[in-house]
């Protein structure tokens, strides 16, 4: 309850109870914890000059509890500086060898037969944060108890007693790997890991598998591991996906040059069976181990290959990039791979991203095939040109670079087959998409220039060595030390299938880093991709399992980059990652009963937090850009970065904790409106301390509405919970893809569509005065393309745009804006497109947007509205009273 002057003011009263002789040990064993937590809320509190000696005098303590109380303290005094309680590491060892020897321990601090199992675990974990142990004696002696404890521990029928007993090996396994023990005793670590995966209770299958993937930092530890690899691969199909991925970190880690063959050949077979929740992860360590421990190169493509046909849908763009960089800088491998990819294609069902590499290769390389039966290029092209319609606008650039290529290498030339090719290039010279209509002009244009086309058209140089992708994520993940304590394990471990990336330095000023390793990424398929690789927005994006990594020296650098400044809020001292489901109320009328700024504590109902900034106007904001900061209260901040593509919405929720202790109980529910298909993917229950979690959002517009879709997201932190309604900016204009209509094409759709429904005409009036130019840029920025000289009247606006949804598909829609110079404040507006509801709704989207003014909401929000079908602008907000004035 007290902050810092209180802990100053109280601790020197308890540091004297601690020391006292006189007090009973009760009042000296809450003393230590009392001092524990004050240390927390103040580390000065603890003068460290002053304080080692006492602090080994109190590990000399004969009574367990004040003993174990004390331990704990240690545990966070040289979690923070090591250097000064140098003194109380002998003590430690002596504590533990009294333990382990079961000499003069109470029978109340003996569980289950073992000697306080409690004292063990701690004073180990202390062992851990010193870096060595010079003296050979207590070196020694220590590795005798180590030794006691390995020899000690076996499975039992008990399972409180295995629990007590795990706790203690595990921990000692730790300390085992953090002294770099001799390799005897690494092997005997490993032997009993090695029973512990072979038996039938499925959390100790769990424990050792994960232990045994920590044993991996550990020099000369993966040479023993391998002795288990068949285990390990039976793990791999085991009905528990806990063991299933604990088994693949673990077949990841101890893959090398020898067994490289074997454990990709069994991850592409267990690849077809995989969970869905799996198979990114998967693909991706069996397209990096490939690459690392390939016997030769053509083995590599075979598995790309095979990767890419069993689980096309989780292969990210890396990993046929590669792919083609390789084929392209090694000659003897083109006609290998030529072959191979068109046997694949030759398949009746083939994936998008088997046409992509195909398409590359063959393009480039289907020439060194031509003398072979079936290979000829009118056949190639004809293997291509089958999978253009299933295709989507992405693919298709790069089929018409194959089409252009085969034409060139095509000698002597062939009529028939110049004439298929041209009609394609014409039929896509007026192409909506401007790559697909630019390629096919271009290639069109260049094939008539006969034999210089085989100049121009050469064949791709070879690209620059460079460090693959694949290798540099596999390094970021693998940068881990033995140095890091089981606790600071644990906590990188995540309990959902959204990708987390922590940076946290340790608690109370500790600089060693906390890598992430292995165990704490989890890989989902990520759903957005991005052309502006510039954009100082996120500081790296990936397509398929993104990665965002926040460097604290340069916030700007990421949208939620401060999540790691020096504000960050400190948290509840040991609170700790639980997976409690809270009740949070959901809501009883419609969505629109939902205001975007409202903030709801489940428990208590008021407004305890309250966010930063203003909900309303980062919604508006969002609804003009494509990423930005969608909510932002004390503990949390979630971001968005959205790409829309015809009706279709690709968006990533970025969950950043602000904090140095997580959030707990998170939970996102969609509350899409009628007109909108959306599907989240599975959010974490818990956002550990200072991490940034990945969201993705599918997007799919069913038809023209201005309703709005509301996230509900509720967490807790410490005592707080909070509940919060988001309206998303997955609004009207998302939908719109700006297209220049000339005047020959505009004024006959003008006429042909001719009084409502299909046109209808209204005066505006309490538009807010702006100059013609301010205008035209606000509708630019809501997708619509001015389309200047088409008026006469220079006072007058002209745009057009193209809308996309699934029963409309692609719909043109025509805009004229009449301004009166001598009234800002009023003008005309005539709107007209093939549909009447569009027509409707984008019309009464535009009036919205000339008279709203975002501005602050009141504090106290008024009492939801009663519910109807769909939300739209908040009957609190200011800019729809402001309409109903002005209506």
């Amino acid at each position: 309850i007290g902050g810092r002057e209180f802990a100053e003011s109280l601790a020197p009263d308890v540091q004297k109870l601690l020391l006292s002789s006189s007090c009973r040990p009760l009042v000296r064993k809450k003393a230590a914890l009392c001092l524990l937590r004050l240390y927390r809320k103040n580390p000065d509190v603890v003068n460290v000059d002053g304080w080692a000696d006492r602090m080994a005098q109190l590990l000399d303590e004969r009574d367990l509890g004040v003993l174990t109380s004390s331990m704990s303290l240690l545990v966070a005094l040289v979690s923070s500086n090591h250097e000064a309680y140098w003194s109380c590491l002998p003590k430690c060892v002596k504590t533990l060898e009294r333990l382990a020897r079961n000499q003069d321990i109470p029978q109340e601090y003996t569980y289950y037969g073992i000697p306080s199992p409690w004292l063990q675990v701690k004073t180990m974990r202390a062992l851990q944060y010193f870096p060595t142990i010079e003296d050979p004696y207590t070196r020694r002696t220590l590795f005798e108890v180590l030794q006691r404890i390995l020899m000690g521990t076996d499975v039992v029928k008990n399972v409180n007693k295995n629990n007590a007993s795990h706790a203690v090996l595990f921990e000692a396994l730790a300390l085992v790997m953090h002294l770099d023990a001799e390799k005897e005793m690494m092997s005997q670590c490993v032997a009993l890991l090695g029973k512990f995966i072979a038996v039938r209770e499925p959390n100790i299958r769990y424990l050792g598998l994960e232990n045994m993937t920590r044993m991996l930092m550990v020099t000369d530890a993966q040479e023993i591991i391998k002795r288990h690899q068949a285990q390990i691969i039976t793990s791999l199909k085991d009905p528990d996906i806990s063991i299933r991925r604990r088994a693949l970190d673990l077949l990841y880690g101890m893959c090398d040059v020898t067994n490289a063959k074997d454990i990709v050949e069994e991850l592409l077979q267990y690849l077809s069976s995989a969970d869905f929740t799996m198979r990114e992860e998967l693909s991706l360590k069996a397209a990096i181990l490939s690459e690392k421990f390939a016997p030769d190169l053509s083995w590599y493509v075979d598995v790309i290959l095979q990767l890419i046909d069993k689980a096309g849908d989780f292969i990210s763009d890396d990993i046929w990039f590669r792919v083609v960089q390789f084929v392209t800088n090694n000659d003897d491998l083109q006609p290998y791979a030529a072959a191979k990819v068109k046997e694949y294609l030759e398949k009746p069902a083939v994936h998008e991203t088997m046409v992509k590499v195909s398409a590359y290769i063959l393009g480039e390389y289907s020439h060194l095939l031509a003398r072979r039966p079936g290979c000829s290029p009118k056949e190639i092209f004809g293997i291509l040109h089958e999978k253009l319609p299933t295709v989507s606008t992405t693919t298709i650039p790069i089929l018409l670079s194959a089409y252009a290529k085969i034409l060139m290498h095509t000698q002597p030339p062939d009529q028939e087959l110049q004439s298929q090719i041209w009609a394609i290039f014409n039929k896509y010279e007026s192409c909506i998409d401007a790559e697909i209509q630019q390629r096919a002009v271009e290639y069109f244009a260049l094939c008539q220039k006969g034999a210089a086309l085989m100049d121009i058209l050469a064949e791709m140089p070879k690209f620059p060595e460079r460090k693959s992708s694949l290798i540099k994520r596999a390094e970021y993940s693998e940068a881990d030390t033995a140095e890091q304590s089981a606790i600071k394990l644990r906590a990188q471990q995540q309990p959902s299938n959204a990708l987390v990336v922590t940076d946290q330095p340790p608690a109370n000023g500790a600089t060693s880093p906390v890598p992430v390793g292995p165990l704490s990424l989890a890989m989902v398929p990520s759903m957005i991709t991005t052309e502006d690789h510039t954009s100082a927005d996120l500081a790296l994006s990936q397509q398929n399992g993104s990665l965002t990594k926040v460097d604290p020296q340069h916030p700007s650098a990421d949208l939620l980059g401060d999540l790691l400044g020096p504000l960050a809020i400190e948290g509840p001292p040991g609170a700790t990652v639980q997976s409690e489901h809270n009740a949070v109320s959901r809501l009883e009328g419609g969505p629109d009963a939902v205001d975007g700024s409202a903030i709801v504590p489940v428990e208590e109902q008021r407004n305890t937090v309250q966010p930063i900034g203003n909900i309303a106007e980062r919604f508006h904001a969002l609804c003009l850009k494509d990423s930005g900061v969608l909510y932002e209260d004390p503990y949390i901040q979630i971001g968005i970065k959205a790409e829309w593509r015809a009706h279709h919405g690709r968006l990533v929720l970025f969950l950043g904790n602000k904090n140095t202790a997580p959030l707990v109980s998170v939970q996102a529910l969609m509350l899409p409106p009628a007109h909108l298909k959306m599907e989240l993917s599975l959010v974490p229950d818990t956002i550990p301390p200072r991490a940034q979690v990945q969201c993705p959002l599918e997007v799919v517009n069913l038809q023209p509405s201005r309703d709005v879709a509301v996230l509900d997201f509720s967490y807790k932190f410490g005592t707080n919970m909070v509940n919060v309604k988001l309206r998303l900016p997955a609004v009207l204009n998302k939908f719109l893809q700006p297209i220049p209509v000339p005047a020959e094409e505009f004024f006959p759709q003008w006429r042909s569509l001719s009084g409502p429904p299909l046109k209808l005409q209204e005066v505006v009036r309490g538009v807010r005065p702006m100059p013609l130019p301010e205008m035209a840029n606000l509708l630019n920025s809501f997708r619509l393309m001015i389309c200047p000289g088409l008026d006469p009247n220079p006072n007058n606006l002209v745009a057009s745009t193209t809308f996309y949804s699934e029963s409309t598909h692609a719909m043109l829609c025509l805009i004229r804006i009449e301004t009166d110079p001598a009234d800002r404040t009023q003008l005309r507006m005539t709107l007209a497109s093939g549909d009447p509801t569009l027509t409707f709704e984008l019309k009464e989207f535009i009036k919205e947007q000339l008279i709203s003014i975002p501005t602050a909401p009141p504090q106290s929000p008024a009492p939801p509205p009663a519910a109807q079908a769909t939300p739209q602008i908040p009957p609190n907000d200011p800019a729809a009273l402001l309409a109903g004035l002005l209506s």
